[in-house]
């Protein structure tokens, strides 16, 4: 597995570098956004790892042009920007993951692994749960022929009930899949699944999203 690492911190690339290739990975390194972007499009990768405030171009103007070229490959957004319109912006622009500083190298490899095993395809693909429709690529979400407005944070948790469509999901793994902020309290996920409920169920008279009871919710894999 080939994965491009674009940072300009040395100590912050060096420790990735050393850490990826300790776990198996060839690793290239870029420090400036314009050289990232032309090494993204000659060589195939299976992952990048990219920072967002950079010399040259900034990460998120390399992310953008990147899916503008047709270039699909997974991309984890690394930055000390932690704010929700932070990150809203970086998966906006075609990015699959987001990780702030200061990080777990365990967990961001963790993270890294999954991007790499649902691959550059899976970015583009339309989940479904009945007349529940979602498309991570237009960043759209319809219940039959109706489009509903969502927010970045109710899109991003919907989205991965989706890819967990069926399976009791609990609510701190939510909370790092979606907000990536161990330390919140239980309670927002609870908050946001309020705000999905009222706008993909209640107008349809469905119960899509499911609560477990001392656990946490569980999408219906028919829509509810």
């Amino acid at each position: 597995m080939r994965v491009l690492i674009v940072e300009d911190e040395p100590l912050i690339a060096r420790a990735l570098r050393e850490g990826l290739e300790g776990d198996g990975y060839a690793v290239d390194h870029s420090s400036r956004g314009d050289d990232a972007l032309w090494s993204a499009t000659e060589i195939e990768y299976d992952a990048i790892i990219l920072d967002v405030m950079l010399p040259g171009v900034s990460g998120y103007v390399v992310c953008r042009e990147l899916r503008e070229r047709g270039i699909e490959t997974p991309i984890m957004m690394l930055t000390a920007k932690g704010g929700e319109f932070d990150q809203a912006e970086g998966l906006d622009t075609g990015a699959d993951d987001y990780v702030t500083k200061p990080f777990s190298f365990i967990v961001l490899l963790a993270r890294l692994r999954a991007l790499i095993r649902r691959g550059p395809t899976a970015r583009q693909a339309r989940l479904v749960a009945g007349d529940l429709i979602i498309d991570p690529a237009e960043r759209s979400c319809y219940r039959g022929d109706d489009q509903i407005s969502l927010t970045p944070r109710e899109f991003g948790l919907l989205l991965y009930l989706m890819h967990r469509m069926g399976e009791p999901v609990s609510k701190r793994d939510l909370i790092s899949h979606v907000w990536s902020e161990d330390e919140l309290d239980d309670s927002v996920v609870q908050v946001y699944v309020g705000y999905l409920r009222r706008k993909i169920d209640a107008p349809y008279d469905r119960q899509a999203i499911e609560t477990v009871r001392g656990y946490g919710y569980r999408l219906a894999a028919d829509g509810g």
